[in-house]
């Protein structure tokens, strides 16, 4: 059983959601009973869910993902490029059931978000807006027996909206990934095919409602937010079975997915850890 730390939301997060650039406010009890409902599913799915408390009064404290790092030998406390999280990786440390394994200070930015572990020796690491040069190298100087990879990611939107790595891609199984290749820089693509692992392709009109963050869970099992039927049928067509969930309030205004929500403790690069 996986072992998944998550963050439910309190009242006194949601007058932050301004602040943090969410799109709308969410609605105080919608919020609580969608992510009630979020973790049912994963339990459901096979999981072990963890409730940490993290940073009360700050509505992107439930994408847990962002503010750490786990590694083979502990996790890292990461420092987000956006300023309104800074204080999430300290806040969220003592309810990760981990050794702390080391920290980033300074100029080092880097968000969770733009990390993702393609086997247990090699960190894919997306240089954007949130994560920057120095941060990458303190990654490289933290995990010395790694091979951590930048991929410098495309202005897209810009600094104002988030396109982390995990925007574009996110493992299923060690074989099998799904992604929005559009916007994935040609050395990725030409790593993945040099690998052998297969790609489920996102379609255009999915990648805005996060079509690729999905949750690759144990058993060829995956979980996803509602709604994107298509990229549903191209996994459950490449053999993964699809649990969804809806995610209006947590999910959708706030710019967070199923990888974002969700902090995998159990280090397994076979999966989204």
């Amino acid at each position: 059983m996986t072992r998944i730390l998550v963050r439910p939301p309190v009242a006194e997060d949601v007058p932050s959601w301004r602040d943090l650039g969410w799109r709308a406010e969410p609605d105080t009890a919608q919020l609580a009973d969608e992510h009630e409902q979020f973790r049912t599913a994963l339990a459901d799915a096979g999981a072990e869910v963890i409730e940490a408390r993290g940073e009360t009064g700050n509505l992107d404290s439930i994408y847990v993902y962002d503010p750490t790092l786990v590694t083979p030998h502990g996790v890292i406390l990461l420092q987000p490029g956006k300023e309104g999280r800074r204080g999430e990786p300290e806040a969220l440390a003592p309810d990760l059931p981990l050794p702390v394994l080391g920290r980033l200070e300074g100029g080092e930015l880097a968000e969770g978000g733009d990390t993702v572990w393609l086997d247990e020796r090699t960190l894919l690491v997306g240089h954007t807006y949130r994560t920057n040069t120095a941060g990458i190298e303190a990654l490289r100087r933290l995990l010395p027996e790694a091979d951590v990879l930048a991929f410098p990611l495309p202005h897209f939107h810009g600094r104002g909206e988030v396109l982390h790595l995990r925007s574009l891609l996110n493992p299923l199984t060690p074989e099998l990934v799904v992604a929005y290749v559009p916007l994935m820089p040609v050395p990725l693509v030409e790593l993945l095919e040099e690998r052998a692992i297969g790609v489920v392709e996102v379609p255009d009109e999915e990648f805005e409602t996060m079509g690729p963050n999905v949750l690759g869970l144990p058993g060829n099992r995956a979980l996803a937010l509602a709604g994107n039927p298509v990229t549903k049928q191209r996994l459950e067509i490449a053999g993964i079975e699809v649990v969804e969930y809806a995610g209006d309030e947590i999910s959708r205004k706030g710019d967070g997915g199923t990888t974002c929500l969700t902090l995998p403790v159990d280090f397994d690069a076979s999966d989204s850890s």
